[in-house]
């Protein structure tokens, strides 16, 4: 049988991860293309939107392994497998070649594809969308990814943050895992189009909304959750590839 080949939007870095529990850490980003979902402020629809699979590049591990390294200039570092959902990719013999050459491995899904192979990683976020985004939770889906984890990886629950609705959802799902860290996130309200990375962010409303979401926090006490920007965006806006 042929090797399973990984369906890949994009592969960039160094750079810093610009989100939740490994918020500045220098970062190599394997993105897969393709999602079970499409959550309504998506801000990678280049590799989520089924319009652009034309750019998704099925590649072997070999050859993206001679891409990480190239960009790492072979020193190991922590791998980010994003989306897209990355889950739905075969990603496992990636890890396991990765890891025979001392890399760490990322990986963030918003809990719906349950994989054996995440047991095999390092750090695994699981970010469920809240109600803003369109999606409906399967909480029973988000426990079987937890089930595949095994508690090996270590876990850390994120939740991005638009209105109040989004906040009672957080809370809620904070109640359901009290065992996870808890990291909230104030949503981007102005996500780039899928062809155009450049577009205008407004960093202004988002500051203001992590402002609101801070306050909050503090004036419900409830000391468990912690508040991060999406530190890649207020440094760069919306450009992809950093």
């Amino acid at each position: 049988m042929s090797e399973a080949r990984i369906r890949v939007s994009e592969i960039f870095g160094p750079t810093i991860q610009g989100e939740g529990i490994l918020i500045g850490l220098p970062t190599i980003f394997v993105r897969t293309g393709g999602c079970d979902y499409r959550c309504s402020w998506c801000d990678t629809l280049h590799a989520v939107d089924s319009e652009y699979r034309d750019q998704w590049q099925p590649m072997p591990v070999d050859e993206i392994w001679q891409e990480v390294t190239r960009l790492s200039g072979g020193k190991p570092l922590t791998i980010s497998l994003s989306g897209g959902n990355p889950a739905i990719q075969p990603l496992g013999p990636l890890i396991a070649r990765g890891h025979t050459e001392g890399y760490r491995f990322a990986l963030e899904t918003q809990g719906s594809v349950a994989k054996e192979w995440f047991s095999e990683l390092d750090v695994l976020v699981l970010s469920s969308k809240p109600p803003s985004s369109g999606m409906a939770t399967n909480w029973a889906d988000f426990d079987d990814c937890l089930r595949m984890a095994g508690g090996k990886p270590q876990i850390a629950l994120k939740i991005v943050v638009f209105d109040d609705v989004d906040y009672a959802y957080a809370r809620d799902a904070s109640l359901r895992y009290p065992h996870l860290p808890l990291y909230l996130q104030p949503g981007n309200h102005t996500p780039p189009p899928a062809d155009a990375d450049d577009a205008l962010v407004d960093i202004d409303g988002i500051v203001e909304r992590m402002r609101w979401l801070v306050d909050k926090v503090g004036d419900d006490k409830w000391f468990e959750a912690r508040v991060l920007p999406q530190l890649h965006v207020l440094i760069w806006g919306n450009k992809r590839g950093v």
